[in-house]
């Protein structure tokens, strides 16, 4: 019971965010300098997560195939590939690494 207590809270509070937006976008004006900072800080928090995604696995280093996947991924992203061929590329150097016994 407890879990749906806390399932519940959280879809409230996230409808409340979701509405927010729109209901108050016409009473609080944002400076552009303050949105810019918001665009970097979303870049800089996916970037992260991206790194620790790529690095660990657990509590442990990932080795070494993972990280070369995931910058063969964003240098084909960075270079506007279409994103089937970033996601198999990148999972073939992946797996191929790890098939060569790069851990």
């Amino acid at each position: 019971m407890t879990i749906l207590i806390g399932i519940a809270v959280l879809a409230v509070g996230t409808f409340a965010f979701r509405i927010a937006g729109p209901a108050l976008q016409a009473r609080i004006q944002i400076p552009p300098k303050v949105q810019n900072l918001m665009a970097i800080a979303a870049a800089v928090l996916l970037v992260a997560v991206v790194a620790t995604q790529a690095l660990t696995q657990g509590h442990s280093f990932a080795g070494f195939a993972r990280p070369a996947g995931v910058a063969v991924g964003g240098v084909l992203a960075w270079r506007k590939a279409p994103f089937l061929v970033v996601v198999v590329v990148a999972a073939a150097v992946t797996a191929l690494l790890r098939l060569a016994g790069v851990p």
